[in-house]
């Protein structure tokens, strides 16, 4: 199966492993492209275990009839294996209701301890 992030790869060997623990995001944009997948498969414990503690929400909410379809990656800055902080802009694609819809997004992220998480972000 093919991933739902579109990187091309498949799901057992691209995000797979991020949202079973088996492997940790090596960069900001690996954690942006898993948690995508978490929204497409609904999968909200990985979502809320990314999240960073800070900010993170007491529970996610994930509605049944929105479609997560396609991931688009706009931009990074920083948010190397060596980085502490991160940027990734994306545009995620979704259907709710039939109608086809995008969010914008730039996420912040921050590397501690080795092991990035979602701080927050702003429409992009």
């Amino acid at each position: 199966m093919r991933c739902p992030c579109l990187s091309g790869d498949t799901y057992e060997s691209c995000c797979g492993p991020l949202l079973t623990g088996a492997a940790a995001a090596p960069t900001a944009e690996r954690l942006m492209r898993s948690r995508f997948t978490a929204f497409a498969v609904g999968d909200a414990a990985y979502l809320l275990r990314s999240w960073h503690p800070s900010t993170r929400p007491n529970d996610v909410d994930l509605d049944p009839d929105v479609r997560w379809t396609r991931l688009d990656i706009l931009g990074t800055e920083a948010g190397g294996p060596f980085d502490t902080t991160g940027f990734v802009t994306f545009e995620a694609f979704y259907r709710e209701n039939r109608v086809q819809t995008s969010l914008k997004e730039r996420s912040r992220f921050v590397r501690e301890d080795k092991v990035w998480t979602y701080l927050d972000g702003v429409p992009g």
